[in-house]
């Protein structure tokens, strides 16, 4: 079996000293643990009614848009502020230096559809959470919050379970 764990690679001290980054293009670039991955990602909702998958911009598209294609569910794309053509809804959430602002197309969901959000990695939990209360603001059922890595020390699925909100994960990395 791949080890998913093994298949991401770690940068030492970026974006800044102390932080360990943890790069999951080399396990998007290596086909079988990338196929793992998804089907992973897909398995705890096959046989689930699951209206669509919402994903966090960039690495999200990637995720969500297979896991989608998979469950044979919608995608919803989640942005950063100012990238979307149509009528969007917006929230602003905290970064480690201020705050910054995500939207989606207002009609991307309607009320009561159960959708799964999807991201490469979840860390304070500050993305996911602007995005959960996003998508609650059109009246979506979020059923889970679903990550390849959680790094436990910094909070963000505790932040999201607190939210009433699943959270699935495959792997966790100690440290920053």
């Amino acid at each position: 079996m791949i080890d998913l764990k093994a298949a991401i690679r770690t940068i030492q001290d970026y974006p800044k000293p102390g932080i360990q980054f943890r790069d999951i293009t080399t396990l998007l670039g290596d086909a079988r643990a990338f196929r793992r991955t998804v089907d992973e990602l897909v398995q705890p909702w096959v046989g689930s009614k699951v209206d669509k998958i919402a994903g966090i911009e960039a690495r999200g598209f990637i995720l969500g848009g297979a896991v989608a294609h998979q469950l044979a569910a919608g995608f919803v794309p989640i942005r950063k502020k100012g990238k979307l053509p149509h009528e969007t809804v917006r929230v602003a959430y905290s970064l480690e230096y201020g705050l910054d602002e995500m939207e989606m197309h207002s009609d991307a969901v309607q009320p009561g559809e159960r959708v799964i959000l999807v991201d490469d990695l979840v860390a304070t939990g500050g993305s996911a959470a602007a995005a959960v209360t996003l998508l609650r603001s059109l009246g979506a059922d979020v059923l889970a919050a679903c990550f390849i890595v959680d790094l436990p020390a910094l909070g963000g699925a505790a932040r999201l379970r607190a939210m009433d909100v699943a959270v699935c994960t495959l792997i966790s990395f100690e440290g920053l």
